[in-house]
């Protein structure tokens, strides 16, 4: 593995513990706030940082995402959102221990399944760890960021009918859209270095790392409002990991495991996040729990 590549990792590994503390610090902070207005998405937004603690979260947030896109900048993006994932082991820890939200036992088999899921996709990731894997085909990447945007579209619209099961639904769909604005990362860190200031700003890409990061905030907002912290995030941080993941070998061509013993490892892989993700209770207010306590 090169130097560049066990960089990137590092970044990675930070981008995981400041996403987790500025996603609890937003959870607090978005539960005291008004509730997101879809005809009003700016408004709504804006209206979210007269808490304090929201604009901490983003305060924190935005480092993270600093740290996220020089870590995919070196590093193939597959092994960076690997690394990423083993934070949601670190989200009970952070959560249970320093935001005093409770955790439950069947949250923490949840979250501990996907972890180890996702830490078995890192696994099977053969030969990527030589260079960053920062090429891809337009056509390819179009119709890989249009399907994650349809679908986030998609879900989000289901959470806003769903029972009971809003707040998850919600941290999906936000997941879905960061895992289209982390692809358009990847696949414009190809022209760093290469590229004038200018020409990186105006490059489409650019325009949908923009409008995919501002869906998902928006999302997310509203995920954290109606859901509790801990299954909400672990389902945000699934969604935009696993399918950013699967970029790698889908959009940038990273290498996948030829011999059965890989493919199966991946498959259990898959399996795992998906028994973690039935494992995660049905979301309350967070305000409804602490009123009632």
């Amino acid at each position: 593995m090169s130097l560049s590549v066990q960089l990137g990792l590092l970044l990675a590994l930070g981008t995981a513990l400041a996403s987790i503390v500025g996603f609890l610090y937003k959870h607090r902070g978005a539960v005291e706030s008004p509730s997101v207005e879809w005809r009003r998405p700016l408004r709504s937004s804006l209206r979210l940082f007269r808490s304090r603690w929201y604009a901490l979260g983003m305060a924190v947030a935005v480092g993270s995402w600093g740290l996220h896109v020089a870590a995919l900048a070196l590093a193939p993006i597959s092994l960076v959102q690997s690394v990423i994932a083993g934070g949601l082991v670190l989200l009970t820890v952070t959560a249970d221990r320093l935001f005093a939200h409770e955790v439950t036992r069947r949250e923490w088999i949840g979250v501990g399944l996907a972890a180890l899921g996702l830490a078995f996709l890192a696994a099977t990731l053969e030969g990527a760890g030589r260079e960053a894997h920062s090429d891809y085909e337009a056509s390819t990447m179009a119709l890989y960021i249009g399907a994650l945007s349809a679908l986030a579209f998609a879900v989000a619209a289901a959470a806003r009918v769903s029972v009971g099961h809003g707040g998850v639904l919600f941290g999906a769909s936000a997941g879905l859209f960061w895992a289209a604005s982390d692809t358009s990362i990847k696949g414009l860190s190809d022209q760093l270095g290469e590229a004038s200031a200018a020409a990186i700003l105006t490059h489409p890409l650019a325009a949908v790392i923009a409008l995919a990061s501002f869906a998902g905030l928006v999302v997310s907002a509203r995920s954290l409002q109606i859901g509790k912290a801990v299954p909400v995030i672990a389902i945000t941080s699934v969604a935009a990991n696993v399918c950013t993941i699967a970029a790698g070998p889908i959009v940038f061509a990273e290498p996948l495991p030829e011999d059965p013993l890989g493919l199966t490892v991946r498959m259990l892989a898959f399996a795992l996040v998906i028994a973690a993700a039935a494992l995660t209770p049905a979301p309350v207010r967070a305000a409804e729990a602490e009123a009632t306590a």
